[in-house]
């Protein structure tokens, strides 16, 4: 992608996802996701409605008035985007692939995140570690993830969650909130997933087009395998072969939900072509 292009395509993004981090997801955001704790902040007099724990004696008998202490939530948090960029995120049935959506999620996160004050890194990953971007803050950081998310080829068209898991839990040292962000087109990885979250605050994005889902109605096509390279010809006029597709995309589906849900992690489901927002919010507004 030439540079023009691509400083094009990363304005368009930075318009659209800045205003949806600020008008829609700080809020829920910065309640979905809680700072390290309390620190100390200020003495005040007491007011009717104050807590009578908060008050310090000490103050209190020095001015013979009652004073309370006043903490703060210690905000600054890390936040790391784990980005699936196999060979099955450039599959789209419409305008939009699942690397297009994928690149806005990163973003809206990424805004939300530094106006919380919040750092911000990347893991890009196929079955191997493609970039890490070690978190960090500001405009000029964020900018620079879309643009990498963007213009990155994969140098491995497969898959390996489990790997991506390990290099983010060797690397970030302190807990942090991982946000996983796939098609989960991947076998095995439970268990990594279960020791990650013991170490950080992971959150599932599984993202996916309408055509996993549904089969259109389009006579004999073949179906081409991006991360195996396998071709096989499918009958898609066939209500049966339809029925048995949608019917094991379900299967999936089901089966990937039971895995969060048994390794304690958010998630919402993603796609393509529907809005997005709402999904976000309810998985923040249920943390």
């Amino acid at each position: 992608m030439e540079t023009k292009e691509l400083l094009k395509k990363v304005r368009k993004i930075e318009i659209k996802t800045r205003g949806l981090s600020s008008q829609v997801f700080s809020g829920e955001y910065h309640s979905a996701f809680k700072g390290r704790g309390m620190t100390f902040s200020e003495v005040r007099e007491y007011v009717p409605g104050d807590e009578v724990r908060t008050i310090d004696w000490n103050v209190t008998a020095r001015f013979g008035t009652p004073h309370v202490k006043v903490f703060e939530e210690e905000r600054e948090l890390t936040v790391m985007l784990l980005v699936d960029m196999s060979a099955s995120q450039s599959f789209g049935s419409n305008e939009q692939s699942k690397k297009d959506l994928i690149t806005e999620l990163c973003a809206v996160i990424a805004f939300s995140a530094t106006q919380n004050n919040d750092k911000i890194g990347v893991l890009m990953f196929s079955d191997v570690t493609e970039k890490f971007i070690p978190p960090a803050k500001g405009k000029k950081h964020i900018l620079r993830i879309i643009r990498e998310i963007i213009e990155l080829e994969p140098s491995s068209a497969k898959t390996n969650i489990s790997e991506a898991l390990r290099h983010y839990t060797n690397a970030i040292k302190k807990r942090s909130i991982g946000f996983l962000i796939s098609d989960f087109e991947d076998q095995n990885f439970e268990q990594s997933l279960k020791l990650a979250n013991q170490k950080h605050d992971m959150v599932a994005l599984n993202v996916f087009d309408k055509n996993e889902k549904d089969l259109p109605n389009v006579g004999l096509v073949p179906f081409y395998d991006m991360e195996t390279k396998k071709e096989q010809w499918v009958n898609t006029s066939s209500k049966k072969v339809r029925t048995k597709h949608k019917a094991n995309f379900l299967r999936k589906q089901g089966e990937l939900k039971e895995i969060f849900k048994r390794s304690g992690i958010d998630f919402a489901s993603i796609e393509t072509d529907k809005p997005y927002i709402q999904s976000l919010i309810n998985m923040f507004k249920n943390r």
